[in-house]
């Protein structure tokens, strides 16, 4: 055995609730098996109990501590069948090696029980307790390999099954005393025994049964309560003390709105946040020697602020800054006015804080005022005079975005622009349609002349429009046209951005080889002249003449001589949207023209306050690690950014904005990102991107009309080594509507314009348009000031949403099987009243059936009406928050790291070839089994249709005579009684039932398929 100094897990089993009977007789009889790195252990059996406790310990041993995050806990529920000595399965759980706590922390945790396959019936819970000990011992059992190895069958206690090679113990845990003779003792404990020595007394074997002093197991109740979250899924649930991590909190914060505060009535969804405002305009009659530039600097206790530099003798700053009222540790403020380079002021002036007037908006800004400033020795005759103005005010003042701010008293001056808040507009985006029918008097040219008499000229057409590029297919021969007039009829889209400046350029290229393309012919035309088009109206296709290869400014002989010419079909298309974000995450769906937009039906506001426990993006000199954080939020083509909080973990913005809403089925994007353009470094030309933090998303349709919703959002972010809280972003949102009868309105309008509808773009152009439209946004914000950074456009408008994760596979997998669980759940109820266990129900079920097929009229009232009631009864347990990013849903608490890793990858991948080749692998497998759903999908279909192929005569014989009989008896007997047979014979009591098949089963599987003339 091991020592007991080396830490052990221990699994303890606790209890079970509400298990799936499985025994034929409503019960079952369960057991639960645990597997941990090749070692299996099983508890006792609780015969006949569908809510057992076995409170019982299971001890395993850790080959390394470190690994164990890395690991997963396999826990099985299955019910033994004493009959064949088989069992059958009862639900499963793998727990992540995360979660596992430590000796005296650990706490019962609450499963669900997962499914093994889609068609698997399980329910209910399981109770464990999961953490480390160095005071367990482990109680040799026989590992996986082992058992599997294993050809002798042991009697009495414990089983092993020469037929599955594996542990059947009649009892509880394979307990292998040191006396039963396997060479397991301390002096052959080599790890090299795999059951070699045989057992020598097997009647030892007994059940681990708990003693008197085990800890008591938790009592599960049958009655509705609150579930701990993580359980079930295939994911583990998270440590003890984080339960909570991944949730979503509702806070208090003092609002502005909440308060009641007239003075703060413009900023109503943030908290108020006090400044002293200090604008220095510009300074006159100073004397400066040599003619240096000269600075003004503003001084509050221990910060300060310096403005550009400028001439002595044009002293114009006009620069306002901004000091917290939190942090001011000075009664009085100081501006001096002195040179560059220099430490001594030419003068100065002090304001008693005290003194300081205080601004509210709506009142105009304060006005700016001379003041006579004095030199060190206080004389205030030679120091020439500063124009100032200084008040108190709130983060709603206009000054506010513009000013510079004491926490960023550390930013150097090239990296002051890129920390203050903005709001950006995406360009208004179009898309260009260019249909390229054909083209006349095509000359080729000098290549493809002088090959022209071995080959057909390969003609096609290139467009060009910045630096987007497609071509149509390469016109076939005809014996209609000659070789010099090719004919296409392609109709190319792209997208292009206002203002209009760019050319759309055509050129005709003959290909001569293989990535081998020669210029036969081009034309530029100015966007600005290309017809708008609202509607579906036909296009008017106009001639333009072609610049040939022979054509030059100075010979215009060639030019009368002769003249190509092609044939297009031109417009910029104003009553489609122009999709740049992920269709699902939409923010706005309003054509492009301006004059197909509808009133705005609301006013959406979001309060961005701040954030909490950040972790740390980067390591700075003296600080350790921080992070500058700043906020990104975007809805339709209005993108806003706060200002940069440097140096802190939990930033404060307080910054409020509003934008119109168009459709309530939209989604607001707000991410965080750590801003690494404030460094010197990254300013003098690094590469330095803004690092993630994390995103937050909001569909407005879930908020509630008028109500201010306050909460904590948790910033989740997937690594290569799974997914990560990174902090907490505060938010406060409210929707607004003037006339809630426009909202309900929009519900029955249709999602998209509707050029969309009348005249579609298939998917693969959709995605290649998006992909367009995403570049063209972020080629625009990237040259603002401050540029929003690629990486920021990108993150935001989810722009790898369209590549291969088996991470989100296996989520839209899980998302389906949960849509069919309803689907699932009402074939179990009319099961359970089909057995008859409740005779009460199953008689009150027969008798409304009996009834509604006899009075078919209420049919479907009472199904609308039960429908309405459903509802109903479900508005009081509706939910009251937003929702948000769920780790169980996206299947990110047990992900495997090397899905993790792939899904990281770049594209094209840059792995070796050894792990691409085991990925391909594990790819095959996974479409190899959806390959054999699909195939038994169409075996079923094709069964239907051999009913009447006469591919099987006699299978079609029989179904031809059964339809005749058919119709003679239902035109004898009216349907509603023949409804009602068929009802209650489908609900007779198991009494009256056979095991067997019935006979239009058996008829319909032994029908012929397709599957027989497969290779």
């Amino acid at each position: 055995m091991h020592g007991g100094g080396k830490e052990k897990l221990v699994v303890e089993v606790v209890a079970a609730h509400n298990l799936m009977p499985k025994d034929g007789e409503g019960s079952s009889s369960p057991f639960v098996e645990v597997e941990f790195e090749n070692q299996r252990q099983r508890t006792q059996v609780k015969y006949r109990d569908l809510n057992p406790v076995w409170n019982e310990k299971l001890v395993f041993h850790v080959n390394d501590v470190a690994d164990l995050p890395y690991r997963t806990i396999e826990v099985n529920v299955f019910n033994e069948k004493r009959s064949n000595n088989s069992r059958n399965f009862l639900g499963k759980v793998r727990v992540s090696g995360s979660s596992i706590a430590r000796e005296g922390e650990e706490v019962p945790q609450l499963y669900t029980l997962d499914k093994r396959s889609l068609f698997s019936h399980v329910r209910g819970e399981i109770s464990l307790k999961l953490y480390l000990s160095t005071k367990e011992e482990v109680k040799q059992v026989i590992n996986t390999a082992a058992a599997a190895a294993a050809a002798a069958t042991v009697t009495g206690g414990g089983v092993i099954s020469k037929k599955n090679k594996k542990m059947k113990p009649q009892g509880g845990n394979m307990v292998v005393p040191k006396q039963m003779g396997l060479g397991l003792g301390p002096e052959n404990n080599n790890g090299n025994n795999k059951l070699g020595l045989g057992l020598q007394n097997p009647t030892h074997l007994k059940p681990n049964e708990p003693g008197p002093r085990e800890i008591k197991p938790v009592v599960i109740t049958a009655g509705p309560g609150p579930v701990l979250p993580g359980g079930g899924g295939g994911g583990g649930a998270p440590p003890a003390g984080a339960l909570n991590d991944y949730s979503l909190r509702e806070m208090r914060p003092d609002l502005g709105g909440l308060r009641k505060d007239k003075t703060s009535s413009t900023y109503d969804l943030v908290e108020q946040m006090q400044y002293l405002y200090v604008r220095v305009l510009k300074a006159r009659e100073i004397s400066v020697f040599g003619g240096n530039d000269v600075v003004a600097e503003v001084k509050l206790g221990n910060y300060k602020g310096i403005t550009k530099r400028v001439a002595s003798g044009a002293a114009d700053w006009d620069q306002i800054f901004a000091f917290s009222k939190d942090s001011i540790q000075s009664s009085a403020v100081e501006i001096f006015v002195k040179e560059s380079n220099k430490d001594d002021f030419i003068g100065r002036v002090w304001f008693d804080l005290n003194e300081v007037p205080k601004r509210v908006p709506p009142d105009s800004q304060l006005a700016p005022q001379w003041y006579r400033m004095e030199d060190k020795k206080g004389d205030r005759s030679k120091s020439g005079e500063v124009m100032v103005a200084i008040w108190f005010g709130t983060q709603a003042d206009e000054a506010f975005a513009e000013a510079w701010h004491s926490k960023a008293a550390n930013v150097h001056l090239d990296g002051l622009s890129s920390i203050k808040s903005k709001v950006y507009l995406s360009p208004k985006l179009w898309y260009l349609r260019v249909g390229v029918i054909e083209a006349q008097d095509v000359v080729l040219g000098d290549k493809g002349a002088s090959m022209n008499m071995m080959r057909y000229p390969e003609l096609f057409a290139k467009v060009q429009v910045g630096n987007q590029v497609l071509r149509t297919r390469i016109a076939s021969p005809t014996a209609s046209r000659s070789l010099s007039n090719p004919f296409w009829n392609d109709d190319l889209i792209f997208v292009v951005p206002e203002p209009l400046e760019d050319y759309l350029m055509i050129t005709v290229e003959d290909r001569l080889a293989p990535n081998r393309d020669e210029v036969v012919a081009r034309v530029i035309l100015p966007i600005t002249t290309i017809e708008r088009r609202f509607d579906d109206r036909p296009i008017v296709s106009r001639w333009y003449s072609l610049d040939t290869h022979f054509s030059t400014q100075n010979d215009s002989k060639a030019i009368v001589r002769f003249a190509s010419r092609i044939h297009l079909r031109t417009a910029l298309e104003g009553g489609y949207h122009v999709l740049d974000e992920a269709t699902m995450y939409s923010s706005d769906v309003r054509p492009t023209a301006k004059q197909l937009w509808k009133p705005h039906i609301g006013v959406l506001e979001v309060g961005i306050l701040g954030a909490s426990n950040l972790v740390p993006m980067k390591i700075k000199e003296g600080k350790g690690g921080t992070t500058d954080a700043y906020c990104v939020a975007k809805y339709g083509q209005k993108w806003v950014r706060t200002r940069t909080v440097v140096d802190s973990l939990s930033p404060k913005w307080n910054e409020q904005y509003t934008w119109e809403v168009f459709d309530p089925c939209t989604v607001i994007s707000i991410g965080l990102f750590d801003n690494s353009r404030i460094d010197k470094s990254a300013v003098s030309g690094s590469p330095n991107r803004d690092t993630r933090i994390g995103k937050v998303r909001i569909r407005l349709s879930t908020l509630e009309t008028d109500r201010v919703y306050t909460h904590a959002y948790p910033l989740l972010m997937l690594h290569p080594s799974g997914v990560k809280k990174m902090g907490e972003l505060h938010l406060a949102v409210r929707l607004s509507c003037a006339n809630i009868f426009n909202v309900l309105h929009m519900y029955a309008a249709p999602l998209l314009p509707k050029m969309h509808y009348v005249q579609p773009l298939s998917v693969s152009q959709l995605e290649t348009l998006r992909f367009q439209a995403m570049s063209v946004v972020a080629m625009r914000l990237s040259r603002a000031e401050p540029p929003l950074g690629r990486e920021v456009v990108e993150y935001m408008l989810d722009h790898d949403s369209h590549m291969w994760s088996m991470r989100k596979s296996k989520a839209n997998f899980l998302r389906l099987t949960n849509v069919l669980s309803w689907f699932i759940a009402t074939n179990r109820s009319v099961e359970s009243l089909r057995t008859w266990n409740r005779p009460v129900y199953s008689a009150l079920f027969s008798t409304s059936f009996v009834v509604l097929v006899l009075v078919p009229e209420l049919i479907i009232p009472c199904g609308f009406l039960a429908l309405a009631a459903t509802g109903l009864w479900r508005y009081k347990s509706r939910s009251r928050h937003p929702p948000h990013m769920d780790t169980r849903l996206s299947y990110a608490e047990s992900v495997h790291p090397d899905e993790l890793d792939e899904e990281f990858d770049s594209f094209p991948s840059t792995r070796n070839a050894e792990l691409i080749r085991m990925r391909y692998d594990r790819l095959r497998s996974v479409a190899g089994r959806i390959q054999t759903v699909v195939g038994d999908m169409a075996t079923q279909g094709e069964r239907f249709q051999a009913l009447l192929s006469w591919r099987d005569p006699r299978a079609t014989f029989l179904f031809v005579v059964a339809c005749l009989l058919a119709a003679f008896g239902f035109y004898l007997v009216p349907i509603r009684w023949a409804a009602a047979a068929a009802g209650l014979y489908y609900l007779r009591p198991p009494k009256f039932r056979n095991k067997m098949p019935s006979s239009a089963v058996s008829f319909f599987k032994r029908l012929p398929t397709n599957a027989d003339s497969m290779l």
